[in-house]
Protein backbone atom coordinates (compact mmCIF):
# COMPACT_ATOMS: atom_id res chain seq x y z
CA UNK A 1 0.00 0.00 0.00
CA UNK A 2 1.48 3.26 -0.88
CA UNK A 3 1.35 6.67 1.02
CA UNK A 4 -2.02 8.15 -0.76
CA UNK A 5 -4.05 4.80 -0.53
CA UNK A 6 -2.92 4.71 3.13
CA UNK A 7 -4.09 8.20 3.62
CA UNK A 8 -8.09 7.38 1.99
CA UNK A 9 -8.11 4.35 3.99
CA UNK A 10 -7.30 6.23 6.93
CA UNK A 11 -9.50 9.30 6.09
CA UNK A 12 -12.60 7.04 5.04
CA UNK A 13 -12.63 4.87 8.59
CA UNK A 14 -15.33 5.12 11.21
CA UNK A 15 -14.81 8.08 12.75
CA UNK A 16 -14.21 7.48 16.60
CA UNK A 17 -17.49 7.96 19.13
CA UNK A 18 -15.44 10.73 21.18
CA UNK A 19 -12.97 13.49 19.80
CA UNK A 20 -9.04 11.72 20.69
CA UNK A 21 -6.91 14.78 22.91
CA UNK A 22 -3.74 15.66 21.35
CA UNK A 23 -2.52 17.44 24.01
CA UNK A 24 1.51 18.36 23.24
CA UNK A 25 2.52 15.78 26.58
CA UNK A 26 0.86 13.32 28.55
CA UNK A 27 -0.15 14.87 31.87
CA UNK A 28 1.66 15.57 34.76
CA UNK A 29 1.72 13.42 37.64
CA UNK A 30 1.05 16.26 39.71
CA UNK A 31 -0.81 18.44 37.84
CA UNK A 32 -0.10 21.69 38.97
CA UNK A 33 3.45 21.54 37.62
CA UNK A 34 1.25 21.04 33.88
CA UNK A 35 2.64 24.16 31.81
CA UNK A 36 -0.05 26.43 30.56
CA UNK A 37 -1.44 25.55 27.64
CA UNK A 38 -1.90 28.17 24.72
CA UNK A 39 -3.55 27.24 21.61
CA UNK A 40 -3.51 29.35 18.81
CA UNK A 41 -5.68 29.37 15.70
CA UNK A 42 -4.27 30.60 12.64
CA UNK A 43 -1.12 31.48 11.25
CA UNK A 44 -1.54 34.96 10.14
CA UNK A 45 -0.45 38.37 11.15
CA UNK A 46 -2.58 38.00 14.70
CA UNK A 47 -1.32 34.25 15.13
CA UNK A 48 2.34 34.48 14.26
CA UNK A 49 2.93 37.55 16.66
CA UNK A 50 1.27 35.44 19.30
CA UNK A 51 3.77 32.65 18.86
CA UNK A 52 6.77 35.00 18.68
CA UNK A 53 5.85 37.21 22.11
CA UNK A 54 5.23 33.53 23.71
CA UNK A 55 8.61 31.88 21.86
CA UNK A 56 10.96 30.97 24.89
CA UNK A 57 8.50 31.04 27.79
CA UNK A 58 7.50 28.12 30.10
CA UNK A 59 4.21 28.25 28.49
CA UNK A 60 3.20 25.08 25.97
CA UNK A 61 2.24 26.68 23.12
CA UNK A 62 0.38 25.31 19.93
CA UNK A 63 -0.56 26.87 16.60
CA UNK A 64 -3.23 25.39 14.02
CA UNK A 65 -3.61 26.30 10.58
CA UNK A 66 -4.83 24.60 7.67
CA UNK A 67 -1.79 26.17 5.51
CA UNK A 68 1.68 25.36 6.77
CA UNK A 69 3.06 28.70 5.72
CA UNK A 70 2.29 32.34 7.23
CA UNK A 71 1.27 34.19 4.39
CA UNK A 72 2.14 38.08 3.62
CA UNK A 73 -1.21 38.89 2.50
CA UNK A 74 -1.22 42.71 1.61
CA UNK A 75 1.41 41.55 -1.61
CA UNK A 76 -0.98 38.96 -2.72
CA UNK A 77 -2.06 41.03 -5.51
CA UNK A 78 1.11 41.08 -6.80
CA UNK A 79 1.04 37.34 -6.99
CA UNK A 80 -2.27 37.45 -8.92
CA UNK A 81 -0.45 40.13 -11.58
CA UNK A 82 2.45 38.18 -12.24
CA UNK A 83 4.95 40.55 -10.15
CA UNK A 84 5.84 38.26 -7.42
CA UNK A 85 5.83 34.44 -7.29
CA UNK A 86 3.75 32.64 -4.01
CA UNK A 87 7.30 31.71 -2.75
CA UNK A 88 8.14 35.23 -2.31
CA UNK A 89 5.43 36.19 0.77
CA UNK A 90 4.63 33.19 2.36
CA UNK A 91 7.50 31.62 4.89
CA UNK A 92 6.29 28.05 6.07
CA UNK A 93 5.58 27.96 9.86
CA UNK A 94 7.53 25.49 11.19
CA UNK A 95 10.82 27.61 9.54
CA UNK A 96 9.75 30.95 11.28
CA UNK A 97 9.32 28.76 14.76
CA UNK A 98 11.76 26.80 14.34
CA UNK A 99 14.22 28.18 17.70
CA UNK A 100 11.44 28.24 19.80
CA UNK A 101 11.25 25.29 21.49
CA UNK A 102 8.18 25.13 23.83
CA UNK A 103 6.31 26.55 20.55
CA UNK A 104 4.87 23.67 17.81
CA UNK A 105 2.48 23.36 14.77
CA UNK A 106 -0.52 21.35 13.86
CA UNK A 107 -1.62 21.31 10.27
CA UNK A 108 -5.09 21.20 10.31
CA UNK A 109 -8.47 23.05 9.64
CA UNK A 110 -10.47 23.08 12.74
CA UNK A 111 -13.91 22.94 12.47
CA UNK A 112 -15.17 23.86 15.81
CA UNK A 113 -14.62 25.42 18.96
CA UNK A 114 -15.74 23.98 22.52
CA UNK A 115 -15.56 26.87 24.71
CA UNK A 116 -17.20 24.51 27.72
CA UNK A 117 -14.75 21.97 27.21
CA UNK A 118 -12.01 23.71 26.33
CA UNK A 119 -11.37 22.06 23.19
CA UNK A 120 -10.55 22.89 19.61
CA UNK A 121 -11.97 20.37 17.47
CA UNK A 122 -10.37 19.49 13.90
CA UNK A 123 -12.49 16.26 12.60
CA UNK A 124 -12.31 13.68 15.43
CA UNK A 125 -9.76 15.04 17.11
CA UNK A 126 -9.71 17.74 19.82
CA UNK A 127 -7.00 19.59 21.56
CA UNK A 128 -7.54 21.13 25.52
CA UNK A 129 -6.05 24.49 26.13
CA UNK A 130 -5.87 26.88 29.34
CA UNK A 131 -5.85 30.21 27.03
CA UNK A 132 -6.88 30.26 23.39
CA UNK A 133 -6.07 32.50 20.27
CA UNK A 134 -9.02 32.85 17.64
CA UNK A 135 -6.95 34.45 15.14
CA UNK A 136 -8.78 32.83 11.80
CA UNK A 137 -9.49 36.20 9.85
CA UNK A 138 -11.82 36.81 7.57
CA UNK A 139 -13.78 35.35 4.29
CA UNK A 140 -15.09 36.99 1.01
CA UNK A 141 -18.29 38.38 1.08
CA UNK A 142 -20.28 38.01 -2.31
CA UNK A 143 -23.46 39.04 -0.12
CA UNK A 144 -25.86 36.50 -0.72
CA UNK A 145 -24.70 35.28 -4.32
CA UNK A 146 -22.14 32.63 -3.48
CA UNK A 147 -22.59 30.89 -6.88
CA UNK A 148 -20.62 34.17 -7.97
CA UNK A 149 -17.45 33.09 -6.35
CA UNK A 150 -16.41 30.82 -8.94
CA UNK A 151 -16.95 33.39 -11.83
CA UNK A 152 -15.32 35.90 -9.77
CA UNK A 153 -12.61 35.03 -7.43
CA UNK A 154 -11.78 37.21 -4.32
CA UNK A 155 -8.00 37.73 -3.70
CA UNK A 156 -7.71 35.70 0.42
CA UNK A 157 -5.24 33.09 -0.71
CA UNK A 158 -2.24 31.76 -2.75
CA UNK A 159 -4.77 29.52 -4.59
CA UNK A 160 -7.07 32.66 -5.10
CA UNK A 161 -3.62 34.35 -6.67
CA UNK A 162 -2.50 32.02 -8.82
CA UNK A 163 -6.37 31.52 -10.12
CA UNK A 164 -6.44 34.98 -11.09
CA UNK A 165 -3.03 35.44 -12.47
CA UNK A 166 -4.14 32.63 -15.03
CA UNK A 167 -7.25 33.85 -15.80
CA UNK A 168 -5.94 37.03 -16.74
CA UNK A 169 -3.02 35.81 -18.67
CA UNK A 170 -5.03 33.08 -20.54
CA UNK A 171 -7.12 36.02 -21.79
CA UNK A 172 -4.28 37.87 -23.44
CA UNK A 173 -3.71 34.76 -24.97
CA UNK A 174 -7.04 33.64 -26.01
CA UNK A 175 -7.36 37.64 -27.85
CA UNK A 176 -4.25 37.18 -29.57
CA UNK A 177 -5.64 34.18 -31.54
CA UNK A 178 -9.47 34.96 -31.61
CA UNK A 179 -10.72 36.87 -34.77
CA UNK A 180 -14.40 37.43 -33.57
CA UNK A 181 -14.16 41.37 -32.67
CA UNK A 182 -17.05 40.96 -30.02
CA UNK A 183 -15.27 38.32 -28.17
CA UNK A 184 -11.87 39.89 -28.70
CA UNK A 185 -13.33 42.95 -26.95
CA UNK A 186 -14.53 40.19 -23.91
CA UNK A 187 -11.40 38.59 -23.56
CA UNK A 188 -9.74 42.21 -22.95
CA UNK A 189 -11.84 43.38 -20.51
CA UNK A 190 -11.03 43.09 -17.19
CA UNK A 191 -14.00 44.01 -13.90
CA UNK A 192 -12.40 44.90 -10.89
CA UNK A 193 -15.11 44.60 -7.67
CA UNK A 194 -14.54 47.00 -4.69
CA UNK A 195 -12.85 50.14 -5.28
CA UNK A 196 -10.62 49.61 -1.48
CA UNK A 197 -7.09 48.73 -1.07
CA UNK A 198 -7.03 45.62 -2.96
CA UNK A 199 -9.24 46.54 -5.81
CA UNK A 200 -7.21 49.91 -6.53
CA UNK A 201 -4.01 47.94 -6.60
CA UNK A 202 -5.44 45.11 -8.91
CA UNK A 203 -6.87 47.48 -11.54
CA UNK A 204 -3.62 50.17 -11.20
CA UNK A 205 -1.34 46.72 -11.66
CA UNK A 206 -3.60 45.56 -14.86
CA UNK A 207 -3.63 48.54 -16.13
CA UNK A 208 -0.01 48.62 -16.05
CA UNK A 209 0.59 44.79 -17.51
CA UNK A 210 -1.35 46.24 -20.31
CA UNK A 211 0.51 49.35 -21.12
CA UNK A 212 3.86 48.40 -20.00
CA UNK A 213 4.82 44.46 -19.89
CA UNK A 214 3.01 43.09 -22.55
CA UNK A 215 3.25 45.62 -25.14
CA UNK A 216 6.25 44.16 -27.01
CA UNK A 217 5.08 40.59 -26.90
CA UNK A 218 1.60 40.20 -28.17
CA UNK A 219 1.64 40.87 -31.85
CA UNK A 220 -2.20 41.31 -32.33
CA UNK A 221 -2.90 43.33 -29.28
CA UNK A 222 -3.40 47.36 -29.42
CA UNK A 223 -3.14 49.07 -25.53
CA UNK A 224 -6.63 51.07 -26.21
CA UNK A 225 -8.32 47.40 -26.62
CA UNK A 226 -7.48 47.30 -23.09
CA UNK A 227 -10.14 47.97 -20.81
CA UNK A 228 -9.53 47.67 -16.92
CA UNK A 229 -12.92 48.72 -15.16
CA UNK A 230 -13.71 49.74 -11.64
CA UNK A 231 -17.11 49.11 -10.27
CA UNK A 232 -17.53 50.69 -6.68
CA UNK A 233 -20.58 51.67 -4.69
CA UNK A 234 -19.06 54.24 -2.51
CA UNK A 235 -18.96 57.77 -4.08
CA UNK A 236 -15.19 57.38 -4.38
CA UNK A 237 -12.63 54.74 -4.30
CA UNK A 238 -10.26 54.65 -0.65
CA UNK A 239 -12.97 55.62 1.64
CA UNK A 240 -11.07 54.96 4.38
CA UNK A 241 -8.24 57.27 3.13
CA UNK A 242 -8.61 61.09 3.16
CA UNK A 243 -10.74 62.66 0.47
CA UNK A 244 -7.36 64.22 -1.20
CA UNK A 245 -5.99 60.86 -1.29
CA UNK A 246 -8.75 59.27 -2.93
CA UNK A 247 -9.38 62.33 -5.31
CA UNK A 248 -4.84 61.96 -6.21
CA UNK A 249 -5.94 57.74 -6.27
CA UNK A 250 -8.98 58.16 -8.74
CA UNK A 251 -6.64 60.71 -10.97
CA UNK A 252 -3.78 58.38 -11.43
CA UNK A 253 -5.98 55.53 -12.32
CA UNK A 254 -7.65 57.44 -14.80
CA UNK A 255 -4.42 58.88 -16.23
CA UNK A 256 -3.23 55.19 -16.34
CA UNK A 257 -6.33 54.01 -18.48
CA UNK A 258 -8.88 52.51 -15.97
CA UNK A 259 -12.88 53.41 -16.47
CA UNK A 260 -13.94 54.13 -12.72
CA UNK A 261 -17.39 53.69 -12.28
CA UNK A 262 -18.73 54.76 -8.79
CA UNK A 263 -22.08 55.02 -7.26
CA UNK A 264 -22.52 51.29 -9.06
CA UNK A 265 -23.70 48.40 -7.56
CA UNK A 266 -23.10 44.57 -9.77
CA UNK A 267 -26.76 43.30 -10.15
CA UNK A 268 -25.39 39.66 -11.81
CA UNK A 269 -22.16 38.22 -12.44
CA UNK A 270 -22.07 34.69 -15.09
CA UNK A 271 -19.84 33.37 -17.61
CA UNK A 272 -20.40 36.53 -20.34
CA UNK A 273 -19.99 39.25 -18.09
CA UNK A 274 -21.28 41.59 -15.31
CA UNK A 275 -24.46 43.50 -15.07
CA UNK A 276 -23.75 46.96 -12.97
CA UNK A 277 -26.53 49.31 -11.92
CA UNK A 278 -26.10 52.91 -12.18
CA UNK A 279 -28.39 55.33 -11.17
CA UNK A 280 -31.23 53.15 -11.73
CA UNK A 281 -29.60 51.89 -15.04
CA UNK A 282 -28.46 48.51 -15.56
CA UNK A 283 -25.29 48.38 -18.07
CA UNK A 284 -24.02 45.17 -19.10
CA UNK A 285 -20.13 45.18 -19.58
CA UNK A 286 -19.16 42.12 -21.64
CA UNK A 287 -15.81 40.41 -19.73
CA UNK A 288 -14.21 36.89 -19.11
CA UNK A 289 -12.39 38.22 -16.38
CA UNK A 290 -13.90 39.37 -12.96
CA UNK A 291 -11.88 39.93 -9.83
CA UNK A 292 -14.17 40.28 -6.20
CA UNK A 293 -12.46 42.54 -4.21
CA UNK A 294 -15.64 44.43 -2.93
CA UNK A 295 -16.05 43.00 0.86
CA UNK A 296 -15.22 40.17 3.40
CA UNK A 297 -17.16 38.48 6.44
CA UNK A 298 -16.22 37.02 9.53
CA UNK A 299 -14.86 33.07 9.10
CA UNK A 300 -17.99 30.48 10.01
CA UNK A 301 -16.40 29.63 13.10
CA UNK A 302 -17.69 33.04 14.48
CA UNK A 303 -20.99 32.02 14.39
CA UNK A 304 -20.46 29.18 16.76
CA UNK A 305 -18.58 31.19 19.36
CA UNK A 306 -21.67 33.54 19.30
CA UNK A 307 -24.09 31.24 19.66
CA UNK A 308 -22.16 29.51 22.92
CA UNK A 309 -21.46 32.79 24.32
CA UNK A 310 -24.71 34.32 23.49
CA UNK A 311 -23.21 37.63 21.36
CA UNK A 312 -24.52 39.31 18.38
CA UNK A 313 -22.50 39.00 15.39
CA UNK A 314 -21.05 42.10 13.68
CA UNK A 315 -22.97 42.91 10.09
CA UNK A 316 -19.46 41.53 8.49
CA UNK A 317 -19.97 38.50 10.66
CA UNK A 318 -17.20 39.39 13.22
CA UNK A 319 -16.85 39.15 16.94
CA UNK A 320 -18.03 41.44 19.79
CA UNK A 321 -15.04 41.16 21.89
CA UNK A 322 -14.49 43.15 25.99
CA UNK A 323 -11.68 45.79 26.20
CA UNK A 324 -8.82 43.28 26.70
CA UNK A 325 -10.29 40.85 23.56
CA UNK A 326 -11.39 38.53 25.10
CA UNK A 327 -15.40 36.66 25.26
CA UNK A 328 -17.86 37.66 27.12
CA UNK A 329 -18.08 35.08 30.09
CA UNK A 330 -14.81 33.32 28.47
CA UNK A 331 -12.04 35.66 29.67
CA UNK A 332 -9.74 32.63 28.67
CA UNK A 333 -10.36 33.07 25.04
CA UNK A 334 -9.27 35.73 23.00
CA UNK A 335 -10.18 36.67 19.12
CA UNK A 336 -8.03 38.79 17.50
CA UNK A 337 -7.39 40.25 13.97
CA UNK A 338 -9.64 40.60 11.47
CA UNK A 339 -12.45 38.01 13.12
CA UNK A 340 -12.65 40.43 16.44
CA UNK A 341 -15.13 43.52 16.26
CA UNK A 342 -14.41 46.32 18.74
CA UNK A 343 -14.96 49.80 18.77
CA UNK A 344 -12.19 52.94 19.41
CA UNK A 345 -13.11 56.42 19.18
CA UNK A 346 -16.64 55.75 18.17
CA UNK A 347 -15.34 53.89 14.92
CA UNK A 348 -14.62 49.88 14.75
CA UNK A 349 -11.21 48.90 14.55
CA UNK A 350 -10.08 48.48 10.46
CA UNK A 351 -9.34 44.90 8.99
CA UNK A 352 -5.71 45.93 8.85
CA UNK A 353 -2.01 44.15 9.35
CA UNK A 354 -1.04 47.01 11.72
CA UNK A 355 -4.22 45.74 14.35
CA UNK A 356 -3.89 42.19 14.29
CA UNK A 357 -0.37 42.82 15.18
CA UNK A 358 -0.74 45.29 17.48
CA UNK A 359 -3.82 42.72 18.88
CA UNK A 360 -1.66 39.39 18.70
CA UNK A 361 1.12 41.18 21.01
CA UNK A 362 -1.23 41.96 23.08
CA UNK A 363 -2.97 38.80 23.99
CA UNK A 364 0.42 37.51 24.32
CA UNK A 365 1.17 39.48 26.51
CA UNK A 366 -2.32 39.52 28.42
CA UNK A 367 -1.60 35.77 29.16
CA UNK A 368 2.02 36.06 30.29
CA UNK A 369 1.23 39.28 33.09
CA UNK A 370 -1.98 36.59 34.25
CA UNK A 371 0.84 34.41 35.19
CA UNK A 372 1.97 36.73 37.94
CA UNK A 373 -1.51 38.25 38.51
CA UNK A 374 -1.26 41.29 36.75
CA UNK A 375 -3.86 43.02 34.96
CA UNK A 376 -2.74 44.55 31.82
CA UNK A 377 -4.75 48.19 30.51
CA UNK A 378 -7.64 47.80 28.30
CA UNK A 379 -6.08 47.39 24.75
CA UNK A 380 -6.09 50.61 22.26
CA UNK A 381 -4.96 50.57 18.68
CA UNK A 382 -1.70 52.98 17.56
CA UNK A 383 -3.07 54.32 14.25
CA UNK A 384 0.49 54.31 12.09
CA UNK A 385 -1.30 55.14 9.30
CA UNK A 386 -2.85 53.66 5.79
CA UNK A 387 -0.84 52.97 2.45
CA UNK A 388 -2.13 52.04 -1.24
CA UNK A 389 0.27 51.44 -4.48
CA UNK A 390 -1.36 51.87 -7.45
CA UNK A 391 1.38 51.06 -9.48
CA UNK A 392 4.98 51.89 -10.65
CA UNK A 393 6.25 54.91 -8.39
CA UNK A 394 2.35 55.52 -7.86
CA UNK A 395 1.13 55.33 -4.17
CA UNK A 396 -0.70 56.82 -1.58
CA UNK A 397 -0.03 57.28 2.13
CA UNK A 398 -1.97 58.81 5.11
CA UNK A 399 1.01 59.06 8.28
CA UNK A 400 -0.90 60.62 11.32
CA UNK A 401 -1.71 64.44 9.57
CA UNK A 402 1.27 63.59 6.87
CA UNK A 403 -0.69 63.01 3.28
CA UNK A 404 1.52 61.84 0.71
CA UNK A 405 1.40 60.71 -2.86
CA UNK A 406 3.33 60.08 -5.84
CA UNK A 407 7.05 58.98 -5.79
CA UNK A 408 7.16 59.69 -2.24
CA UNK A 409 4.12 57.49 -0.76
CA UNK A 410 5.41 54.92 -3.28
CA UNK A 411 8.91 54.50 -1.36
CA UNK A 412 7.37 54.47 1.90
CA UNK A 413 4.95 51.86 0.56
CA UNK A 414 8.30 50.09 -0.28
CA UNK A 415 10.15 50.54 2.65
CA UNK A 416 7.09 49.71 5.26
CA UNK A 417 6.35 46.13 3.32
CA UNK A 418 9.93 45.26 3.14
CA UNK A 419 9.87 45.84 6.94
CA UNK A 420 7.15 43.36 7.68
CA UNK A 421 7.61 40.65 5.17
CA UNK A 422 8.85 37.73 7.15
CA UNK A 423 11.86 36.04 6.47
CA UNK A 424 15.27 37.73 5.43
CA UNK A 425 15.84 35.72 2.06
CA UNK A 426 12.02 36.67 1.06
CA UNK A 427 12.82 40.29 1.80
CA UNK A 428 15.86 39.76 -0.71
CA UNK A 429 13.68 38.53 -3.53
CA UNK A 430 11.05 40.54 -3.17
CA UNK A 431 13.66 44.08 -3.35
CA UNK A 432 15.16 42.51 -6.52
CA UNK A 433 12.03 41.79 -8.40
CA UNK A 434 10.82 45.45 -7.42
CA UNK A 435 13.84 47.04 -8.74
CA UNK A 436 13.63 44.89 -11.48
CA UNK A 437 9.68 45.72 -12.81
CA UNK A 438 10.71 49.43 -11.85
CA UNK A 439 13.61 49.47 -14.34
CA UNK A 440 13.10 47.43 -16.84
CA UNK A 441 9.04 47.14 -15.69
CA UNK A 442 8.82 43.12 -16.80
CA UNK A 443 6.93 40.58 -14.55
CA UNK A 444 9.28 37.58 -14.16
CA UNK A 445 6.03 35.38 -12.79
CA UNK A 446 3.77 35.41 -15.61
CA UNK A 447 3.07 31.79 -15.45
CA UNK A 448 -0.37 29.83 -16.56
CA UNK A 449 -0.92 27.46 -14.18
CA UNK A 450 -4.78 26.69 -14.23
CA UNK A 451 -5.85 25.61 -18.16
CA UNK A 452 -6.29 22.48 -19.15
CA UNK A 453 -6.03 23.24 -22.92
CA UNK A 454 -9.53 24.22 -23.41
CA UNK A 455 -10.62 27.06 -25.60
CA UNK A 456 -12.91 28.69 -23.42
CA UNK A 457 -12.93 31.70 -22.07
CA UNK A 458 -10.80 31.78 -18.58
CA UNK A 459 -14.04 32.59 -16.26
CA UNK A 460 -15.67 29.22 -17.27
CA UNK A 461 -13.25 26.60 -15.63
Amino acid sequence: MNVLSALRTTAQAEPAADAQTIDAAAPAADELVRPHRVVIVGGGFAGLNVARVLAGTDLDVTIVDKRNFHLFQPLLYQVATGALSPGDIAAPLREILRKSSNVRTLLAEVTDIDLEARQVLFGQQGLSYDSLIVAIGMVNNYFGHDEWERLAPGLKSIEDATEIRSRMLLAFELAERNSDPKERQALLTFVVVGGGATGVEMAGAIAEIAADTLRSEFRSIARESVRVVLVEGAGRVLTAFPEALSASAEQTLARMGVELRMHAMVRDIDAEGVTVELAGTQDRIPARVVVWAAGVRGHPLAASLAEQTGATLSRQGTVPVREDLTLPNHPEVFVVGDLAYREQDGRPLPGVAQVAIQQGRYAAETILARQTDKTPPPFRYEDKGSMATIGRAKAVAAIGRLELSGFVAWLAWLFVHLLFLVGFENRVLVLLQWSWYYFWRRRSARLITAWSGDSRAPSRF
